[in-house]
């Protein structure tokens, strides 16, 4: 985004173009049939707010200079009309209300900064938020690039042995009536079918790209994507630790800000797009409304680790539960990380095993029939 301190800061030292294109590149939050106003622009713009609230400039003033400082004119027409709003004697927390970027636990928080005089916190906050979402995002796209790679240039090596190369050894035998192994006839089959029905594969496998893009705002959709994600060895895990991140994350923001712990728990089951944890609060607050601890109540849910449930048991028998929260927020982004990085590493050689596996089974079924060829030409 356009006013950022940081910029300011460093403009007096050298940068070359290259350099400054590929920061901007590996800044930039790159969706496909996703909203304009994602994670990132949130992160600069709370940010930012946050920046110019602390420095003192009003809360009008520093929209209008976010506005001013947007290069894209869609951008510039948005941040226009909440400058307009608030002119108009709307608060920020109306306006964000009424807005659909933006989420029920963004407004609500702002709703209690700007009740309690707290906004430039609780708006720092928030960019701090999706600072750590947006990193958590990154670091599960970079666990899984390499090894994405790896797998999808495997593919094409497969694709092209199977169509090009096991063609012309097929031909080779049929000319000169080598009685096929098993393993071969079946490798020469699944070259046949490739040839014949690989551009209806393709065509599939686009739609149904497709057809996941329209659907994936489906709630039903979503549940089963989720559950489903859960099962996965290890991926399931880390997945998990990346939303309990942001649970614990927003509870602690919240907590912070003096709102009842039901109330915390009310709004970050509405903030979190991840069914199994959004499903275990839902239990949660049912649990507390009717009397049982924070702690008993997470301790029936598998998806809370006895780690969580522990702290969180001292944090209500020592009234920290801000502390405790922010505590256990600091611990899950580590373990984030660390599983990140061990994502990436398992996955690397499990998929150049299974490659090795795949090129192996195609050579050594063309390389069989040789030896009966050699045998033929011989006699």
């Amino acid at each position: 985004m356009g006013f950022k301190l940081e910029h300011i800061a460093d403009s007096t030292e050298p940068s070359t173009s290259d350099e400054n294109w590929l920061a901007q590149t590996l800044q930039k939050e790159i969706t496909f049939f996703g909203k304009f106003f994602g994670n990132k622009k949130k992160e600069d713009f709370y940010s930012e707010l946050g920046v110019l609230l602390k420095a003192g400039i009003s809360l009008k003033e520093a929209l209008s200079l976010i506005q001013g400082n947007q290069k894209k004119e869609k951008l510039q027409i948005f941040f226009g009309e909440i400058v307009d709003s608030l002119i108009s004697g709307n608060s920020l927390f109306e306006i964000l209300s009424e807005r659909k970027e933006f989420s029920e636990y963004e407004y609500h928080s702002v709703k209690i900064g700007e009740e309690t005089g707290t906004l430039s916190k609780i708006v720092e906050e928030l960019g701090l938020f999706y600072a750590r979402k947006n990193e958590q995002r990154r670091a599960l796209i970079s666990a899984l690039t390499y090894p994405t790679i790896i797998l999808l240039t495997a593919i094409l090596v497969v694709i092209f042995m199977l169509k090009m190369v096991v063609p012309m050894f097929e031909d080779i035998f049929r000319q000169n009536n080598v009685d096929l192994p098993s393993i071969t006839k079946i490798i020469v089959s699944i070259s046949a079918f490739i040839e014949d029905y690989g551009a209806l594969i393709i065509g599939i496998f686009f739609l149904l790209f497709i057809t996941l893009q329209l659907i994936k705002n489906n709630v039903s959709f979503k549940k089963r994507r989720d559950s489903l994600m859960m099962k996965i060895p290890y991926v399931g895990n880390f997945i998990k630790s990346v939303y309990l991140t942001q649970f614990t994350q927003a509870v602690a923001l919240l907590t912070a800000s003096k709102v009842p712990l039901l109330n915390s728990i009310q709004l970050v089951e509405k903030m979190i797009d991840f069914y199994p944890l959004r499903e275990a609060l839902m239990k949660i607050e049912s649990q507390v409304l009717i009397g049982q601890s924070l702690s008993h109540s997470m301790s029936q849910i598998k998806i809370f680790d006895n780690k969580m449930v522990s702290l969180v048991k001292v944090a209500e028998e020592t009234n920290q539960t801000e502390y405790i929260f922010q505590r256990l927020n600091e611990q899950y982004a580590i373990e984030v990380q660390q599983k990140s990085k061990m994502l990436s590493t398992l996955m690397e050689p499990l998929i150049i095993i299974l490659v090795g596996l795949f090129v192996g089974v195609i050579l050594v079924s063309m390389y069989l029939p040789m030896f009966k060829l050699s045998s033929v030409i011989g006699g």
